[in-house]
């Protein structure tokens, strides 16, 4: 809250006089806060050794955690945590998950101890009135959170957790189920769906400044222009398109976080892409964020 805002309540206090005390201006102040509302994120992670080496994508992580307002908590919806069903982290404590394998020591000794939010958790659970959701108290923050928060807010000083998506369910389903958790970027929530736009890990190409796939540009300009136009429609249809389909996602978990984000676009929302490149020839690391 700004200067001017707080002196604003206190004048208000001082009006009030014994009609209202300490403890009902903190109400006051609290409902103030969570006025703020705050963006949501698509974030294209990549590789998992992005979090801890120079690269092009880490400063604009960097910076993303700085130009946002600062969250009372964060709700990450992972490609890397599929389930059928759908489960919310409720712990205080998440413990960082490292799960991924062939990498560096150095990658498996990083840990993200950021707090949990039991309150937030139990907030989105309820925010959600179309299907049972589930407590969780074993899961914690996989490489597709902790890997760009570590870069976002290295302080991790602000509570996380995750929802799982259910891969049985039809790409409608995930996007429906965005547009239910909307109310939460009222309440101080940041939102971020982590994955990749393309992802296609058998076609890497290991070389430096590969040159990307032209299936893949044509997928994520599709991806781009969808978004520009502000029409998902092509994006949940996007398996009609066959060969290019298959191509971009061989499997389609990467992509499902990208519908959540699209669902909690509001009209009156801008956006604006950020790391907008293809790695490796097959990983577009395509990201943005609606404010």
């Amino acid at each position: 809250m700004k200067r001017k805002e707080f002196l604003e309540y206190l004048s208000l206090l001082t009006i009030a006089g014994c009609d209202m005390n300490i403890k009902e201006l903190g109400s006051m102040l609290q409902s103030k806060d969570e006025d703020i509302r705050m963006p949501v994120a698509f974030i294209g992670h990549g590789n998992p050794m992005f979090a801890i080496t120079d690269n092009p994508y880490k400063p604009k992580w960097e910076e993303l955690g700085k130009k946002i307002p600062k969250p009372k908590a964060i709700l990450c919806i992972s490609a890397h945590w599929i389930t059928k069903g759908i489960a919310v982290t409720m712990m205080e404590k998440p413990k960082t998950i490292h799960d991924f394998g062939g990498f560096p020591e150095e990658l498996f000794k990083q840990e993200y101890s950021a707090p949990g939010s039991p309150k937030y958790g139990r907030l989105a659970i309820e925010t959600i009135k179309s299907t049972n959701v589930l407590e969780d108290f074993e899961w914690g923050l996989d490489h597709g959170t902790w890997a760009v928060l570590l870069n976002m807010y290295p302080k991790a000083d602000i509570p996380v957790f995750q929802m799982s998506i259910d891969y049985y369910k039809p790409l409608q389903y995930h996007f429906d189920l965005g547009k239910e958790l909307v109310s939460l970027r009222s309440k101080g929530v940041l939102i971020m769906g982590s994955g990749n736009v393309v992802h296609n890990l058998r076609q890497v190409r290991w070389q430096e400044n590969a040159k990307p796939f032209d299936w893949a540009i044509e997928f994520d300009a599709l991806v781009k222009k969808s978004i520009e136009d502000n029409n998902p429609k092509p994006l949940l249809e996007y398996q009609k398109l066959g060969q290019i389909a298959n191509l971009a996602h061989p499997t389609n978990e990467h992509y499902l976080p990208l519908l959540y984000i699209l669902g909690l676009r509001e009209d009156s929302d801008q956006f604006q892409f950020f790391n907008d490149s293809i790695d490796m020839g097959s990983m577009s690391m395509r990201s943005v964020v609606f404010s």
